[in-house]
């Protein structure tokens, strides 16, 4: 058997893959979540009954959390290897830190966004309650500190938490992983069996005066699992499952069999379907992440592994950039700057659709220009982030260059153009 020890020998692979070109199959496929968690969260929006999700247990979440888990791979694992598990920890709880204030960020710009279009008056439904904001109006103070504590989180807001308590759970799992890979991946499958069973919910409403007991929509303590799962692989804890007739053939049935017991159509004409759902919601609750939700995702990615080839090659046409390839990609690679905007606009796109109804032409354009603000985010801070300002500065007038330094031609050739992968992961 091969060496599963956590050793910075055995766990070179995960230094070695902060070196390689960013993969586009892990820019590609987050872009694609972002599109899709842009769709389905815009109010009523006829086109997300033909997102992926309505067809299967999993949806964009999966998708999201697993390829986060990968970024993190090699964005963390490199710096617990490199610098030690405490710098390794530190850089985590930075990235929980930044991640945190997002979250702040996207609950009251979306607010205020929301108590702006109420104000016009030209809005038929009430925008503000369609979110549960009255809470949070009503009683401000107590409300203001369960946000702050995430303690009070409404559940359109509940993706950031769960991704902050995952994040932060990461270091523990390279503290085991520096004794046992195998370790580290056990405690997290029994993290996620205890959770599944209704265990380590946290409070979504601790302030409400009602006494409300409602838990956080997705319960981190679970959904880690699809976080580790993406980490573990990209960091060369499990190998790459091999491209094998037989395993493509199970990954469809599994796909295709799950079918009608998620798509409303078939719902809507089968009551033994909807009991079957009813009876069995352990299996694919989405709240502690059903084992047939892991199934069934870890079926589609391994079907789009395959379809897209070795490293991504059916993503180009030899050396040619695919335009639209690309542009999913620079979604996707700008992840966290996306979604949050996404949040925001998602309800002002919903209410111009109360507006210009939701045929086919309306609804149609109202996502066009949602998925045009996503990609102009995303290209406005690659830009900001490549520091443009550094590579346009000009010398001020009649000073004196300052002496080049001489470079030695090894030193030279080690310096490239650095990279860093966008922890979102």
């Amino acid at each position: 058997m091969a060496d599963v020890s956590a050793s910075p020998a055995a766990m070179a692979t995960a230094t070695d893959t902060a070196k390689k070109p960013r993969d586009l199959r892990l820019d590609f496929f987050r872009g694609v979540a972002m599109i899709v968690i842009l769709v389905a969260h815009i109010t009523d929006n006829p086109f997300a009954l033909w997102i992926p999700g309505r067809f299967g247990f999993s949806d964009s979440a999966e998708i999201f959390v697993f390829c986060s888990g990968m970024a993190s791979a090699l964005a963390f694992g490199p710096v617990f290897l490199r610098s030690g598990w405490a710098i390794g920890a530190a850089r985590v709880f930075y990235r929980v830190w930044q991640v945190y204030w997002v979250h702040i960020g996207v609950f009251l710009v979306t607010l205020a966004l929301m108590l702006s279009l109420q104000a016009t008056g030209l809005f038929p439904r009430d925008v503000v309650s369609g979110l549960n904001l009255k809470p949070f109006l009503n009683e401000t103070g107590p409300n203001l500190l369960g946000l702050l504590t995430l303690t009070y989180v409404p559940n359109y807001f509940d993706i950031l938490p769960m991704y902050i308590v995952i994040l932060a759970l990461l270091p523990g799992f390279m503290a085991l992983a520096r004794i046992d890979r195998r370790l580290a991946m056990a405690a997290s499958l029994a993290l996620w069996a205890y959770a599944t069973m209704g265990g380590l919910g946290l409070p979504a409403e601790a302030w409400f005066e009602n006494g409300s007991t409602r838990e956080w929509f997705f319960n981190p303590f679970a959904w880690q699992l699809v976080f580790v799962s993406g980490f573990a692989l990209m960091a060369g804890w499990v190998p790459a499952p091999p491209v094998r007739r037989d395993l493509v053939w199970l990954a469809l049935a599994v796909v295709v069999l799950t079918v009608p017991f998620a798509w409303h159509v078939t719902l809507g004409a089968s009551e033994a379907l909807r009991e079957w759902r009813r009876d069995w919601l352990v299996l694919h609750d989405k709240t502690h992440l059903g084992a047939l939700r892991y199934v069934h995702f870890l079926a589609l990615a391994y079907l789009a592994w395959v379809a897209v080839g070795p490293r991504g090659q059916r993503l180009t046409q030899g050396q040619r950039r695919v335009p639209l390839v690309q542009a999913v990609a620079l979604i996707g690679r700008q992840s966290l700057a996306v979604f949050a905007v996404s949040m925001v606009i998602a309800r002002g796109l919903g209410a111009l659709l109360d507006l210009s109804g939701r045929d086919f032409l309306p609804t149609l354009a109202v996502n066009l220009l949602g998925l045009a603000i996503l990609y102009a985010t995303a290209w406005l801070v690659g830009w900001i982030k490549s520091g443009p300002w550094a590579a346009t500065a000009k010398p001020v007038s009649g000073a004196t260059a300052a002496p080049r330094a001489k470079v030695r031609p090894e030193a030279a050739a080690s310096v490239g153009p650095v990279t860093k992968p966008e922890v979102w992961g």
